[in-house]
């Protein structure tokens, strides 16, 4: 059978943990097309993999559209909105099947292949719950799972469980873990990495993740206002409108006294080298995690890991065998776990949880995976 032509949508024109997933699923073959909402930073990394991408005429309003707001908020954009699922739909009918890759992306692809009848497969990447949507727009996108979706891709059982708790069909639920491309051996020591990254000696922990409210760089300042000696690097920027934020963690670590101990870093490419020359990666999120990339890169780059204890977060460190669970949003509990992990010898542990990324948590494993799915899906194996 040829491969099946799919159409790949999705509405974030930024690179973030769900479009990293996707440039994975995307990184090899030929005859790929996606339509996005708008121009950006994704369509040239996936123009790059070699994939024929469309972007819409009438989807840049759509941002206006908050996934936690009530969906009075769409109304104004009505005529957009109709345009941009009239767009998807006459890209879908030169295709076997769509393939959503955000939740906008999802809901307006079921709307345009109701009409076009195509299979739909949704690659949900976050808990479908009170604490990320408004209450109608959970109800609307678990329903149109329920009548449209083939498939739906979950990363972990959190996700899963979310789904299933919100309504949704457990039936059409497949578990697919997120993986990432094993980075190559790194020949530089952790001093001489510091070196050339310009970092401080000393005790160092590193978050890395977009400045967003729930990922919880904020504890992690407290807790290393607690920590006399201990530095810290903040890696990532403020994607979706978050500057604020931004701004007000440096105004924390003003207030801390903790400025001269905070290196701000900013969106950067080479967190793998960063992972390497820190001693801890922390994963501070004071909401639950779908997933959670950086714990799998943090695995594959040796360094030894604080996470708190919630959403996915101890299915990926299966309880505390590779890596030191917390409580969220506590940053005593936080600093206490810093001091202790610095203390203690991680060699076997981070020896062990580099073994388990490798045999669950690759690219190659979860590509392979996916498009068995999708060609199940076009095939008509799977309803």
């Amino acid at each position: 059978m040829a491969s099946p032509r799919v159409l790949f949508t999705s509405h974030a024109p930024v690179i973030s943990g769900a479009e990293v997933v996707l440039l994975e699923v995307l990184a090899h073959g030929t005859g790929k097309s996606a339509f996005l909402f708008a121009k950006g930073a994704l369509a040239e990394a996936l123009r790059a993999r070699g994939v024929d991408v469309r972007t819409s005429r009438k989807g840049g309003d759509l941002a206006a559209v908050k996934r936690d707001r009530s969906l009075a908020h769409a109304l104004p954009l009505a005529l957009p909105i109709a345009g941009l699922i009239a767009e998807i739909a006459a890209q879908a009918r030169r295709h076997d099947m769509v393939y959503a890759n955000s939740q906008k992306a999802f809901i307006l692809s079921a709307l345009a292949t109701s009409f076009v009848r195509r299979p739909l497969i949704w690659h949900l990447h976050d808990i479908p719950d009170a604490t990320h949507f408004g209450k109608a727009q959970l109800k609307l996108q678990v329903g149109l799972a329920n009548r449209r979706a083939s498939r739906v891709i979950v990363p972990s059982k959190a996700v899963f469980n979310g789904f299933v708790a919100a309504g949704g069909r457990a039936d059409r639920v497949r578990i697919v873990p997120n993986g990432v491309k094993p980075p190559s051996l790194e020949a530089r020591d952790k001093t001489t990495l510091r070196r050339d990254l310009a970092l401080p000696s000393g005790p160092l922990v590193g978050v890395f993740s977009r400045l967003a409210p729930w990922k919880g760089q904020d504890v992690l300042l407290r807790a290393v206002a607690q920590l006399p000696g201990v530095s810290c690097i903040v890696a990532g920027g403020a994607l979706f409108g978050e500057e604020a934020y931004a701004a007000n963690l440096r105004a924390l670590a003003r207030e801390l006294g903790i400025v001269e101990r905070v290196h701000f870093l900013g969106s950067r490419n080479d967190v793998v080298s960063l992972m390497r020359a820190v001693d801890i990666v922390i994963h501070p999120s004071t909401s639950p995690e779908p997933f959670g990339l950086t714990l799998i890169e943090a695995m594959f780059a040796g360094t030894p890991i604080i996470a708190t204890d919630i959403g996915a977060v101890p299915e990926i460190l299966d309880g505390d065998r590779f890596g030191t669970p917390v409580a969220a949003d506590d940053p005593e509990a936080l600093a206490k776990a810093i001091e202790a992990t610095l203390r203690v010898d991680q060699a076997q542990r981070v020896a062990l949880a580099r073994a388990h990324a490798e045999g669950l948590y690759t690219a190659e494993r979860m590509r392979s995976q996916i498009w068995e799915l999708i060609r199940g899906v076009a095939a008509g194996e799977i309803a």
